[in-house]
């Protein structure tokens, strides 16, 4: 089927180049013209959408090709973009830049596989001829490169004058604006990349300044008609998935945690646990005191669970209740941020040891070098995720090191001979750095609701025998 998406595809040389302050800046502007805008963000990337969010997107999604066949990106575009004016995608690290040295998975493979014009953010800083230079190299690369304009970064209304003419000619890509050099609007980060956006009190004043910017230095008209010059998107209608639970199945609730520790979830992974038929209920290991009333399973995101370990901590009652229910089996699936709660002790920054919830074994600290990147992954042995040898795809990324990661499931690192073992995984949990991506491993987002349905099915008849 043919979906009619305007949409583009924002990209750069490499990473900390630009793509999320054009992102933002193009969104403001597009937010101010009343669009309906669905943010797409190439990669792993939790961060970014947190930004998009701010900037009145409808709905989020992460486009990946790690993780998304073809026919599923295409679908997941399709379904997220329905009723929207318009899809802003922002890249991944360089345009080409992809899995080890390849193009897979890279932002132009997104632009591949979407059919997806793209905008080409330049670092204009101590540059001009030679900028035409890098335009005609990412125009050459690969046919079609998909690229479609450009953008200045750091550049004035003189120098963009000066230097449209000389890239247009050489290369045959228009130049479609600038941003000027400006340290206010610039966007600080932390060790796992750029700062939550909820997390910066001056963040929507940034946003407003960025907005008035585009306004004032980009051609939004020529960037919105290149949006809106990309062919229909074609897709093969399957999604969303259809309810997995069976008619003696109740709906189970799972509790999802999410407040200032916990936060890095793809959208697209909660709302495919909703389709196939749980109901999600969230709340705050740091300022709740209980689980959510009537839960039978648990996800527990990544985050930064270091940055408020005192406060965890602190919260005993909350790390009781986690721990009484992973002991008496309550279904959970714990990724990094998550797998650092549930181990005994988390040691922050400042060397200070703060005991957790201890429902996997150790502590975990922070060392020199952390784990970045795609990887496939194995479970020796039989668990909640599934039999022995199931295969999943995630991404490792943290600075933080555990002194047992677990031995259950096996981590190879694509397109090298690297391994090592990442997670702990027994009938009712999976806990380990590596964070899943549901919507690729549908079945195992099948067994862990039906295994939260069991479960809280079990509770309910030991709990009716109990009263009679």
């Amino acid at each position: 089927m043919l979906t009619p998406l305007p949409r583009i595809l924002i990209t750069a040389p490499k990473s900390g180049a630009g793509k999320t302050t054009l992102t933002c800046a193009l969104m403001g502007a597009l937010r101010e013209r009343g669009l309906r805008m669905l943010a797409c963000k190439c990669g792993p990337d939790y961060v970014d959408p947190t930004f998009h969010e701010r900037l009145g997107a409808v709905r989020r999604l992460n486009l990946d090709a790690f993780f998304q066949s073809e026919t599923l990106m295409r679908d997941l575009l399709a379904h997220a973009g329905r009723d929207c004016d318009i899809a802003c995608i922002e890249g991944a690290m360089g345009y080409y830049d992809g899995v080890g040295t390849t193009t897979k998975a890279s932002a132009w493979d997104v632009a591949r596989i979407t059919d997806t014009p793209a905008l080409l953010v330049l670092d204009a800083r101590g540059a001009c001829a030679s900028l035409a230079a890098q335009v005609l190299g990412f125009v050459a690369m690969r046919t079609p490169s998909h690229v479609a304009g450009v953008v200045l970064d750091h550049a004035s209304a003189a120098l963009a004058d000066k230097v449209a003419p000389v890239i247009e000619r050489e290369c045959g890509v228009p130049v479609l604006g600038y941003l000027p050099h400006d340290e206010t609007i610039a966007l600080p980060s932390r060790h796992l990349g750029l700062v939550l956006a909820q997390d910066l009190p001056d963040l929507d004043e940034k946003l407003a300044c960025l907005a008035s910017l585009a306004q004032d230095c980009l051609d939004v008209d020529a960037i919105l008609a290149l949006a809106q010059a990309a062919p229909q998107l074609s897709s093969s209608g399957a999604w969303p998935l259809p309810p997995c639970l069976d008619a003696h199945e109740s709906a189970p609730v799972i509790a999802v945690a999410r407040d200032e520790a916990f936060c890095f979830y793809y959208a697209e992974e909660l709302e495919l646990l909703e389709d196939l038929g749980a109901k999600l209920a969230f709340f705050s290991p740091l300022h709740d005191e209980n689980l959510p009333d009537g839960a039978s399973g648990l996800f527990l995101g990544g985050g930064y669970p270091e940055l408020h370990a005192r406060e965890l901590s602190s919260n005993t009652a909350m790390r009781e209740a986690v721990r009484a229910a992973l002991a008496q089996g309550m279904p959970a699936i714990a990724e990094c941020g998550g797998f650092l709660y549930l181990l005994e002790r988390l040691t922050d920054d400042d060397g200070t040891a703060w005991p957790l919830v201890g429902a996997c074994p150790g502590g975990a600290e922070r060392k020199p070098h952390g784990r970045f990147g795609y990887i496939e992954l194995e479970t020796q042995g039989a668990g909640l995720l599934g039999p022995a040898g199931t295969a999943l795809r995630g991404h490792e990324f943290h600075r933080w090191e555990a002194d047992d990661t677990g031995a259950d499931v096996l981590a190879r690192k694509p397109e090298s001979e690297r391994f090592w073992h990442a997670g702990h995984h027994t009938p009712s949990l999976y806990a380990g750095f590596p964070h899943l991506y549901l919507p690729g491993s549908a079945d195992v987002a099948r067994r862990f609701v039906h295994a939260c349905a069991a479960w809280g099915a079990q509770r309910k008849d030991a709990t009716c025998t109990c009263t009679l």
